[in-house]
């Protein structure tokens, strides 16, 4: 089985950067017309089409060469998971001159490293996000969604509501809200009901 080496390059506005990646990739011996860009796309944008034909290309044996990691993934997560999509199709992954096989223990070094990074950046991600939301509740900025109908939105949705007359549907189309925002509004406005503040 002959091996194809499939040439992947990405830059978000700067031509000549792209250039210079396509020559560095033509240089490891890449094939012009087997070389695929992104450009003007962010890492962050998850919409790559080079990427995903880059991928869609390589075969099992063949290599998917890349001139760096970070212009092949967003985030060290996105870059385990193409990592392991290659590995199971069977295709080597080359940053730069380096050749990462999955099937190789070097190479499966390599994938466990990406691994156990995407971990650490996940954990390091939901740590923040329980300190800043531990930040904000204790600056009273954490009190639960606003409700999407005024006052007297509410009080109009249920006086409707208690007619008889109009059903879910109708009340989620009149005052332009989902129908589970509808519920959510009958109850709370039952309760408020309840306690005589409505």
């Amino acid at each position: 089985m002959t091996q194809t080496l499939i040439g992947y390059a990405r830059c978000s506005t700067d031509k000549q950067d792209l250039a210079a990646q396509k020559d560095a990739l033509l240089k490891l011996g890449v094939a012009a017309d087997r070389v695929y860009t992104d450009k003007g796309f962010t890492g962050t944008n998850r919409e790559r089409p080079g990427l995903d034909q880059a991928l869609a290309a390589v075969r099992s044996g063949d290599t998917l060469v890349v001139p760096k990691l970070d212009r092949l993934a967003r985030s060290v997560p996105d870059a385990r998971a193409i990592g392991d999509s290659l590995a199971s199709r069977g295709v080597k992954l080359q940053l730069g001159s380096s050749v990462h096989d999955p099937s190789d223990p070097m190479g499966k070094l390599f994938f466990n490293i990406l691994a156990t990074f995407a971990e650490f950046e996940a954990d390091l991600i939901r740590m923040r996000t329980r300190e800043g939301m531990a930040v904000a509740r204790s600056k009273g900025k954490l009190r639960g969604k606003k409700p999407k109908l005024s006052e007297r939105q509410q009080k109009e949705l249920r006086r409707m509501y208690d007619t008889g007359d109009y059903s879910i549907r109708d009340l989620a189309e009149v005052f332009s809200i989902s129908r589970p925002t509808v519920y959510r509004t009958l109850s709370r406005t039952a309760s408020m009901f309840l306690s005589g503040s409505l």
